[in-house]
């Protein structure tokens, strides 16, 4: 399950339990809905609950980076688990956006509000 909040220059996406593939669709539409009125969408991941994935969340998740990942400014990504810090690195060289891990919420949101 997931909560999304947009902001004037950011969308916050929470995860909750396991990410599924109607999840990863709902974050997809809000992304390229903004991306419509900004050049650049900036967006703060936290997974500090995220228990898991699905493979096709992780395959769609592949495909929409090719797709979109120029349309990315700023990445912040929650998270103590380091599986997922590692992930968000190796995601860091197909998109071309400034990804970063925290481990603080007040800071990931300074950060990718900045």
């Amino acid at each position: 399950m997931i909560t999304i909040q947009e902001t004037d220059n950011w969308i916050s996406v929470a995860v909750f339990g396991e990410f599924t593939l109607a999840d990863f669709r709902e974050f997809e539409e809000q992304v390229l809905y903004k991306s419509r009125f900004d050049s650049k969408v900036n967006v703060l991941f936290d997974w500090r609950d995220m228990l898991d994935y699905t493979v096709d969340v992780a395959w769609e998740d592949i495909k929409f980076i090719r797709d979109h990942g120029n349309e990315f400014g700023r990445i912040a990504i929650i998270t103590h688990n380091q599986w997922q810090a590692w992930g968000a690195w190796v995601s860091n060289l197909f998109v071309d956006a400034d990804i970063r891990v925290f481990n603080d919420y007040a800071d990931a949101k300074a950060w990718v509000g900045a």
